[in-house]
């Protein structure tokens, strides 16, 4: 656990309020559950009325337990907690897989080849829609069936569900970030869960500090408009979150 007191003190969430906002999971089960014991270990040692846990998205893809992650956040949360999740790109390009398979082979080329192994898609179907050069629209459409067949329906719904943004007093959680110049309300979902540059390079401020995931870096980023936690988890090991409370802010790592 790296526990890390934050200098600085330009944004507060509500009264009573805590929260505990977790990065890009990325089918890594065995870290969700040791990061989830570090944060109720936490909580106990900083009491509030009102604790949520916000998961900024990609919880699929690239490790080898997307299935597991995703009946562990749909589970009930542990005791004295309330839950947000938030959809990032790989989310996204799983339901567009599900819609239209032929327009979405770079999924698979991005982790998704370990979402659909981790369901139980037999790992020929995947080979074969992995190099769709060889199989065609075919090996994409016989992959998407059989990820249909074996997704169960409360996953679906999981899934459909995912909302974009979490606004909590001076906060703003988003899977990637926000765009520069336009409106914390008026934010298009294609930015919230893509976008980098413009967002990373953007030295103002944002109407709020905007949590976001996305973007890979070796520790936590702090900066005075952002905090980054994506931690590289599916390959580091070390799955973040930041807690955030009334104007302190801390760090917990796996």
């Amino acid at each position: 656990m790296i526990v890390k007191t934050s200098g600085w003190p330009n944004a507060s969430v509500p009264e009573g309020v805590r929260i505990y906002a977790v990065g890009d999971i990325h089918g890594r089960l065995d870290l969700l559950e040791r990061l989830l014991d570090l944060i109720q270990n936490d909580s106990e040692t900083h009491r509030a009325a009102c604790t949520h846990l916000v998961f900024l998205g990609d919880y699929i893809d690239r490790g080898s337990d997307s299935k597991g992650v995703v009946s562990r956040l749909i589970s009930e949360p542990p005791h004295g907690f309330s839950r947000v999740c938030l959809k990032g790109n790989h989310e996204a390009m799983l339901l567009t897989f599900l819609e239209d398979p032929g327009a979405s082979a770079n999924w698979l080329h991005n982790g998704g080849d370990e979402a659909l192994l981790s369901y139980g898609v037999d790992p020929g179907i995947v080979q074969n829609a992995l190099y769709s050069g060889r199989a065609g629209r075919a090996g994409l459409a016989e992959a998407n069936a059989a990820f249909r067949a074996l997704l169960p329906d409360d996953h679906l719904l999981f899934f459909r569900g995912l909302e974009c943004c979490f606004r909590s007093g001076g906060y703003l959680f988003a899977h990637a970030g926000v765009r520069p110049g336009v409106a914390l309300d008026c934010q298009d979902e294609s930015d919230l869960i893509w976008i980098r540059g413009d967002f990373l390079r953007h030295p103002g401020d944002f109407g709020a500090v905007v949590v976001h995931g996305h973007t890979p870096a070796h520790a936590p980023e702090e900066l005075h408009n952002r905090i980054g936690i994506d931690t590289l988890a599916f390959r580091s090991g070390k799955l973040t979150a930041v807690a955030l409370e009334g104007s302190r802010r801390w760090f917990i790592s796996t």
